[in-house]
């Protein structure tokens, strides 16, 4: 699975910047988000194409690829670790979704093989 995803999901609220993502949603609530069907759900179906897309969903589905491809290194540590609990979550409590999302955005299992050895060093077993 793609491990990368849940760097996509702090980064799923941020904007490229040269020098970085946007901190402008390093406060969100990421466990109410995760808690609550109908706001993950709808954070899912944005970058599934398969739904609205709010403002910060816009931006997490546009930083998404570059956060993929450079491995979030424009990634606050509050992203990096927001993306971590994010992935943990979704790997752990919602496999479904994160196969959705990883079929999407990683479709050769590219990023799950580059990032396997992070995430299982950190626990989550992708």
């Amino acid at each position: 699975m793609k491990v990368a995803f849940v760097l996509l999901a702090v980064v799923a609220v941020s904007l490229a910047k040269p020098q970085g993502y946007t901190t402008k949603y390093d406060n969100v609530d990421l466990d109410q988000i995760l808690r609550n069907d109908r706001l993950l759900n709808n954070y899912v179906k944005c970058l599934l194409d398969e739904g609205h897309c709010t403002s910060d969903g816009k931006e997490l589905k546009a930083s998404l690829p570059d956060a993929l491809a450079t491995g979030c290194t424009k990634c606050s540590e509050k992203q990096r670790a927001g993306s971590e609990k994010v992935i943990r979550y979704l790997v752990n409590e919602r496999p479904k979704v994160w196969q959705k999302l990883a079929a999407k955005y990683d479709p050769h299992d590219e990023y799950r093989v580059k990032f396997q050895g992070e995430a299982s060093a950190r626990g989550i077993q992708v």
